[in-house]
């Protein structure tokens, strides 16, 4: 599904038949106000028999139980597209996050794609059905009661307005609210999801106070926030209930003192009688009723358009793309190869060329220059995670396109400077790269990065749960983790950055070791890396070059 174009289509699709559904169900009321009427009218003039009042009885009973059948039904309806809308645009954002690179807060992608895409819910469920109701009953009732009274009639039509006047004048109000709230609660979460990857440094640094002052500051803005919006709901549903009071209370005076004979006028010539004075008493509140509705509706609108724009601010912002798509995909043909051809890759607004290079399969290419430089902006590229702003990058002896990047990702391996991993055990990470491989398979993967007898010394051997980051193994460890996880997966490109930064001699060489043993076994290797000595045993060595920047 792609994102609706406007914040409208967004925040509250319609469902034409529900509305119109529970549009006739209001409507009910007026059989059943008047057949209490008629009942009230025949016991005051002493003409009530008990086979009218049966007769009332079924009517109202039969009235009522059709307006709960056609909710029920529309409400089944409304759900279900509200289900469907929250779902399509989750997975809508949820697969265009596959198709580029994830330059924003995942905090702030998570919280989006939870919990406000659910403040949607109420905004569906009730906003088109109560602006339908709102055009149509009101009106309507105005009608039949200036047929019964004009002094009643023109009691509503004066109190009436005062409802959607007033609401239109919170409204904007409202949904600015609803916007300052939302954009706090993705500050919040951003911030609770960088202090918890950085536990380790705040408690070596001692900034634990440092940090709660932050989250406190922090939350006391978003409870203001909270706060804010909340005011102007309570006092929009107290001015609003306060007008239909009046409304009704206008109309119970003028019934109440023409029935006694107090007022004679409002009538267009014999008095009001006891059928008109009860039925017009009973469709006051259901006059009002639709207004008031509309008012609370009101309010989830402004909060989901202020969901619909950050879903919209999403969808448009500009973030280089991935090239082919995120599902599985059969793997391109050729012999392993890499060949880069006067290429150019735009990082922000940074330009950087490459020299050509071109290795094939059993060579080792290597990327070296400072930290920033762009080595492992290269890796992405190769990878199809990014695309060239200029040249030509071969793989597999094809250019790399989004037609080519899906099949040539099922061949390369990755093994990033700071693994991450799935809070499961060693084995249901490796088997995310071949969830039908044995535990044959497995050890000679573990075997071949040079890690099985460390996974075996754990306290639950593979089994072991890992953490986000790799917790319960050392750097080192964690790095040949993700290496035996590209070898269960039968690759022969395996793209590495950093393998032995921050290591200490043994394990950077037992690192170099591997490596440069799967060179031997027939395996294209490119690396992004400081060590010298890795440098100098790869067959090609190749230096960015940063051109500044770039409009």
């Amino acid at each position: 599904m792609s994102i609706p174009d406007t914040p409208k289509q967004i925040a509250a699709p319609r469902d034409r038949r529900a509305e119109l559904a529970l549009l006739v169900g209001s409507f009910a009321w007026l059989g059943q106000a008047a057949a209490i009427a008629s009942v009230v009218a025949r016991g005051t003039a002493g003409t009530l028999d008990a086979a009218f009042v049966a007769i009332s009885a079924a009517l109202v009973l039969g009235l009522g139980l059709c307006r709960a059948g056609l909710e029920r039904w529309a409400s089944g309806r409304l759900t279900d597209l509200a289900e469907r809308h929250v779902s399509s645009l989750r997975r809508a954002i949820i697969d265009g996050e596959l198709t580029r690179r994830p330059l924003a807060a995942p905090a702030a992608l998570s919280s989006l794609v939870s919990e406000k895409l659910e403040m949607l819910r109420p905004a569906i469920l009730r906003f088109g059905p109560a602006r339908l109701r709102a055009m149509v009953v009101p009106m309507a009732l105005l009608i039949i009661a200036f047929t019964q009274s004009w002094s009643a009639g023109a009691i509503l039509l004066v109190a009436g307005p005062l409802i959607p006047v007033f609401s239109a004048l919170v409204g904007m109000a409202a949904q600015q609210a609803s916007a300052r709230q939302l954009d706090q609660m993705s500050t919040l979460g951003t911030l609770l999801s960088e202090r918890v990857g950085a536990l380790v440094d705040i408690r070596l640094l001692g900034s634990e106070r440092a940090v709660l002052r932050d989250f406190e500051e922090a939350t006391n803005d978003l409870r203001a926030r909270t706060m804010a919006v909340l005011r102007i709901a309570f006092l929009t549903s107290t001015a609003l209930e306060l007008f239909a009071a009046l409304g009704v209370a206008m109309m119970a005076v003028y019934v109440g003192f023409s029935l006694l004979g107090q007022i004679e006028f409002g009538t267009y010539s014999a008095p009001l009688s006891v059928w008109s004075g009860v039925f017009l008493l009973l469709i006051a509140p259901e006059y009002f009723a639709p207004l008031r509705d509309m008012s609370a509706a009101w309010h989830d609108r402004a909060a989901a358009l202020a969901v619909a724009d950050e879903v919209i601010a999403w969808r448009d912002a500009e973030i280089p793309a991935v090239l082919g798509r995120g599902a599985e995909a059969a793997e391109i043909d050729g012999p392993a190869a890499v060949c880069l051809t006067d290429v150019t890759l735009r990082v922000g607004d940074q330009l950087i060329s490459y020299p050509d290079a071109e290795v094939a399969a059993g060579q080792a290419l290597a990327i070296s220059g400072p930290s920033g430089s762009g080595k492992s902006t290269l890796l992405a590229a190769l990878a199809g995670l990014m695309p060239a702003e200029a040249g030509v990058i071969e793989v597999a002896g094809r250019v790399l396109t989004a037609a080519t990047a899906t099949g040539w990702r099922q061949r390369i391996g990755w093994m990033p400077q700071s693994p991450h991993f799935m809070k499961a055990s060693v084995l249901a990470n490796l088997k995310l790269a071949r969830p039908d491989a044995d535990m044959a398979a497995v050890n000679n993967a573990l075997q071949a990065a040079g890690i099985l007898s460390q996974i075996h010394r754990l306290p639950h051997g593979i089994n072991e749960t890992l953490g986000e980051n790799g917790a319960g193994l050392s750097g080192g460890e964690a790095r040949r983790v993700t290496l035996a996880r590209a070898l269960l997966a039968g690759v022969d490109v395996l793209l590495v950055d950093e393998p032995t930064a921050d290591l200490d001699a043994e394990t950077a060489a037992a690192v170099r070791s591997t490596l440069l043993g799967l060179r031997d076994e027939g395996v294209l290797l490119v690396i992004a890396t400081h060590d010298p000595a890795l440098l100098a045993a790869c067959d090609l060595s190749i230096a960015p070059k940063p051109r500044g920047a770039s409009a």
